[in-house]
């Protein structure tokens, strides 16, 4: 099951070092392959926990994904289940974590270089608290990104510290418990090392700090060869100081003969350590919210922005229908959402943004929206639409219900640079009087919503308002699991053109959308046979038109191979053919970065323009990534000619491949690919929905820290042109509507980076866990070139409160419990503990982690708070965990076993306390 989780999105198999951990000898390992492998056994603990907690046997059918996915959310839920938001979410953690090589290489606490231990450990508690509240306000991609760093630089403490070689073979605890000393650090002034002329000592730390277990680190050079006398190096050709007496370096990244061993063992150190720091989350968030922050969820996400001015009436009354039926019709199946999102707008209010997972909160959410106030046509659409789309998950189903243009046009391009960042999919349902004119160059009108859906992949939908009811089968089929594109084309010139498209065997529910007016239609399957526009309900499927939509839903006996449509109109129209597959593949544009450590970083923006572009991208089959075969992988203009981009591609092994494309499209593309699925052994072919372009305008920015409520944080940022220089714009928006200042103007130098600071301010009010996402888009003195950055920021509240709750075993009462289990089920047993969290913030909640039995407690708000565990004698263990108000982790283990004989003595009360996988068997409470 590793290899599901070893995704190569940092250059693995490069022609030299790629990540801290390079892999140069057999068997090393990576970042990657250490964070993969503890997510995927916490996933798989987490998984089990849950499906043993929901009455239901926890048995994956293989190791991929979709396998792993569909055993965790149930057997009985009926349905496709793809693993790709799984796969998604594994990857932004992985992404994160290897930019720390990018983003810090000279910062000594992100490495813990340089015997920088303090610093180093306040990055990862600070990280840890930063994640566990943005969990907690369902921020779970700010957590994911958080997590990736904060991993990254606790794994590096064992690599380039000397930890192994004191002998130490358990992590060291003290790095994630911010109230225990880090004890033993070596002297400043203290040498370390014994000069290594030949750099590949196996061992260079000198006797008397090896004896006195004193910790140090190893120093390193980037710029400048300069380390304190008799110190460390960290090593390799990089590393500049390693040339200076003492020579050689103690870093363990690379598995080399000479330290094969400290190598080895700093990966399980590393290793066993992520896995505690990622219980210690867990435990504080719970084992679905853990779940959903590693994309473990349904697929499906329903997410309304509905316009309540007084016109609407009919418009709300037709979406609450919708939700109704979608919450009745697909619960307990594998397309039962997994969230239900809403966000109203009006004039000038909009918002604000509800999020849940409860069913009958959103019919309840819903149910309360009124048509009233508005007026004067445009409203505040785009408002709106900016809440949702950086509320939503990343690549969501969002529907927009209007009858008016934007009156907040100057977001337009901020929401297309959102859609680009979160691939969420925008279908617009529109029900006012349309025009194609504008009144002017600034004044909105309905063609803006079109290029909005376009630039998405989603559809433009005019209808009437007694029309609507008719046309929303559109949302019940995309809020779907499993949900693919095949195909989708635009054209502003209409014409007679022949579309071939690849059906497969997997594909089910399939349905083709034409919006248009004016049009004929012929459709051929791979056999010859053709049905018209003009048959209703014929050979191949059934056709509904609807205003400016027609769509038509394949019937289910559909044939494999290469299908034809053949369309005539004389106006503009888009196709969008979908269905629902677990065969799919996700995709990142790429850019190189050096240093000691390089790698692929994930662009923010937009491509450079006058390069190939290059992408890393993963396919996924319906038993994992072996189980289909990828063809041609290139780039395709969505609204031009059909002049399909070739690519060259190399395979990173385990289904991932780094794509380069020499010749990119000019304008708006998107990524097509074809393969063949080994399982039913037919092609395949589907269609990235985002479109994306080329740009000479590069920005560069870094997210290095949270935000803190009420102070001031400076956001460094770069920004060059590779086209013509001169005085380009610059705007920021934020969707949380905090204070910013930067300069609106830079005069740029072709070739050069201008560097400039932006400074955001979140109010003092802000709560803790809240996420702001920023978006900062350049633009050339003609406006017809620009790029953007879409950044990410916590706000966390500073905490001073590390102490975990303590938890004492206070009486067990097993004597009833028989030494024949095979009777354990007659006899019950009874745990009595008492849990308090001294001066701290105080317990916010108490749960049963291990043991199948009951468990009751008095009121959280209590000084002392006393829970009562009874269970079967079968079920001899219990673990309690308790959580403070701002995440600290107490537990409570006992475990029972049955008297030798009738005369033995009773098992001994266990008292435990809040400590990582310690089981404490003791009659006295004591701190770690």
């Amino acid at each position: 099951m590793t290899s599901v989780l070893s995704v190569a999105l940092l250059g693995l198999a490069l022609s030299g070092p790629t990540v801290a951990f390079v892999p140069i000898g057999g068997g090393a390992s990576t970042h990657i392959s250490i964070t993969g492998t503890a997510l995927l056994q916490k996933v798989t603990e987490t998984c089990r926990a849950v499906a043993e907690a929901a009455g239901h046997e926890f048995k994956p059918t293989g190791s991929s994904p979709e396998e792993l996915v569909q055993a965790c959310l149930g057997p009985t839920a009926t349905g496709e289940v793809s693993g790709a938001k799984f796969h998604s979410a594994l990857q932004q953690v992985y992404t994160q974590n290897g930019l720390v090589d990018r983003d810090f290489v000279n910062s000594a606490p992100h490495h813990f270089s340089s015997e920088a231990f303090l610093k180093g450990r306040a990055l990862i508690t600070e990280g840890m608290v930063a994640i566990k509240a943005n969990i907690r306000k369902e921020n779970f991609q700010a957590a994911r990104e958080t997590l990736g760093r904060v991993l990254h630089t606790l794994q590096d403490f064992y690599s380039h510290s000397n930890w192994v070689e004191l002998g130490y073979t358990e992590p060291y605890i003290n790095l994630i418990r911010p109230e225990l000393p880090l004890d033993n650090l070596a002297d400043a002034d203290a040498a370390t090392c014994s000069d290594c002329a030949s750099g590949t000592c196996p061992n260079s730390i000198l006797s008397n700090i090896l004896n006195e277990k004193k910790l140090t680190s190893g120093y390193i050079g980037i710029f400048s060869a300069a380390k304190p006398k008799g110190k460390c190096s960290h090593g390799g050709a990089a590393d500049l100081s390693s040339t200076v007496v003492p020579r050689g370096g103690i870093s363990k990244d690379e598995r080399r003969p000479d330290n094969m061993a400290l190598h080895d063992a700093a990966v399980r150190a590393a290793t066993t350590a992520s896995l505690q720091l990622l219980d210690d989350i867990r435990f504080a968030v719970g084992n679905n919210a853990f779940l959903r922050m590693l994309g473990i969820a349904r697929s499906s996400v329903v997410c309304f922005v509905i316009d309540t001015t007084g016109s609407m009436s009919d418009d709300i009354d037709e979406a609450r229908a919708v939700v109704y039926k979608i919450i009745d019709s697909k619960k307990g199946t594998q397309d039962e959402p997994s969230e239900y999102i809403l966000v109203p707008f009006n004039d000038p209010d909009f918002g604000p943004m509800i999020r849940t997972t409860d069913p009958d909160k959103m019919k309840r959410e819903i149910s309360k929206l009124t048509a009233t106030g508005g007026g004067d046509a445009p409203e505040m659409c785009l408002s709106g639409l900016q809440l949702a789309l950086t509320g939503a998950p990343a690549s969501s189903h969002i529907y927009v219900f209007t009858d008016a243009t934007a009156k907040d046009i100057a977001l337009k391009d901020t929401i297309v640079a959102l859609i680009r960042s979160t691939g969420s999919t925008v279908s617009f349902f529109m029900t006012g009087i349309f025009s194609r004119r504008r009144r002017s160059l600034r004044a909105s009108s309905f063609e803006d919503y079109k290029d909005l859906a376009l630039a998405s992949g989603g559809q433009a939908i005019q209808v009437s308002k007694k029309q609507l009811p008719e046309a929303t089968d559109v949302i019940l089929d995309t809020s779907t699991s499993a949900l693919v594109t095949v195909l989708q084309r635009a054209r502003n010139v209409g014409k007679q053109e022949m579309f071939p498209f690849i059906l497969d065997e997997s594909l089910k529910n399939i349905t083709i959308y034409i919006t248009g007016k004016s049009i004929t239609f012929t459709l051929i399957n791979p056999a010859g046979m053709s049905q018209s526009h003009s048959e209703t309900s014929g050979k191949l499927g059934t056709i509904q038109t609807v205003g400016n939509l027609i769509r038509i839903h394949l019937n289910a006996d559909k044939q494999t191979g290469t299908w034809k449509i053949d369309i005539k109109s004389n106006q503009p129209y888009t196709l969008k053919i979908t269905g629902q597959s677990t065969i799919t593949f996700i995709y990142d544009f790429v850019e190189s970065f050096a240093g000691p450590h390089p790698g692929y970083a994930v662009l923010s923006g937009r491509p450079n323009a006058g390069q190939p572009a290059t992408m890393m991208l993963s396919v996924l089959g319906r038993k994992g990534q072996s189980s289909v075969a990828v063809g041609d992988v290139g780039l395709v203009s969505v609204s031009g000619p059909e002049t399909f981009s070739n690519s060259t591609k190399t395979d990173m092994g385990n289904g991932d491949i780094l794509v380069t494309v020499d010749a990119v499209p000019e304008g708006e593309f998107v990524v097509i690919l074809t393969g063949t699925d080994k399982v039913s052994n037919s092609n395949f072919q589907r269609q990235s929905t985002t479109q994306m372009s080329v740009s000479k305008v590069i920005i560069q920015a870094v997210v290095d820290s949270s935000l803190e409520p009420g102070k001031a944080f400076k956001l460094p940022f770069s920004v060059m042109t590779q086209g013509t220089g001169g005085q380009y714009s610059i705007d920021a928006r934020n969707d949380k509507d905090f204070p910013m200042s930067y300069p609106n103007k830079l005069i740029l130098t072709a070739g050069q980076y201008t560097n400039a600071n932006l400074t955001i301010t979140p109010p003092a009010s802000t709560l803790s866990g809240t996420d702001v996402t920023l978006t900062m888009e350049v633009k050339s003195p003609s406006g017809v070139d620009s790029n953007y950055a879409v950044l990410r920021f916590a706000v966390v509240t500073k905490i001073t409160d590390f102490v975990q709750p303590l938890c004492e075993v206070v009486s067990v009462l097993a004597d009833d419990c028989p030494r024949d289990m095979s009777q354990c089920g007659l006899f019950q047993w009874e745990l009595s503990a008492n849990l308090t969290d001294g001066n701290g913030t105080g317990i916010e909640s108490v749960s049963l982690y291990q043991g199948n039995g009951t468990l009751s407690y008095t009121s959280l708000t209590a000084p002392v708070i006393q829970a009562k565990y009874t269970g079967s004698c079968c079920s001899q263990v219990i673990e309690l965990v308790a959580v403070d108000k701002v995440g600290n982790v107490g537990k409570c283990y006992h475990s029972i076993e049955p008297p030798a004989d009738p005369s033995a003595s009773p098992p001994a009360l266990t008292l435990s306390l809040p400590l990582w996988w310690c089981l404490l068997v003791s009659t006295f409470v004591t701190r770690l």
